[in-house]
């Protein structure tokens, strides 16, 4: 399972011309779903993302997670994180895990972030979105389940 974090001040995600989820200061979070995982990557990805110390304290120093300045989150659902460009000028997607269970462990993952208590803004699993994100730092992360911490 992958992530892409960015922190932001506001962001926000339409369908149709209508806003569908937003967020204030937090993490704006795409999140991407393989063959292989399973509920222990949700488990993984939401622990990381939860207690990440990428807020600025007094002192401006990254010490504080999104609990701590009580932020919010808006995570989307991103499958051409699993987009691969090694051959030709057309992204091949083979790795992205089928729709069924990409949106199995993308619920499993929004619904864990609830339990939480955090503002949370969600998409549309598959539908065609339009985010507007205002970047603090700018400062972005990526996270992989799959990729040991060396």
């Amino acid at each position: 399972m992958r992530a892409v974090l960015q922190r932001v001040n506001k962001a926000s995600v339409s369908v149709g011309g209508k806003i569908v989820g937003q967020c204030d200061k937090g993490w704006f979070v795409l999140l991407g779903v393989t063959h292989s995982d399973t509920s222990d990557d949700v488990d993984y990805l939401v622990q990381k993302i939860v207690g990440l110390r990428g807020f600025g304290d007094e002192q401006d120093r990254m010490n504080l997670s999104v609990q701590d300045i009580n932020g919010g989150l808006l995570v989307i659902s991103q499958f051409t994180l699993y987009g691969t460009l090694s051959r030709g000028r057309r992204p091949s997607f083979s790795e992205a895990a089928s729709p069924e269970h990409a949106n199995a462990l993308y619920e499993a993952f929004v619904a864990q972030i609830r339990e939480r208590g955090l503002p949370l803004g969600t998409g549309i699993f598959g539908a065609k979105m339009t985010i507007t994100a205002e970047c603090d730092g700018p400062v972005t992360f990526f996270l992989d389940s799959q990729i040991s911490p060396t």
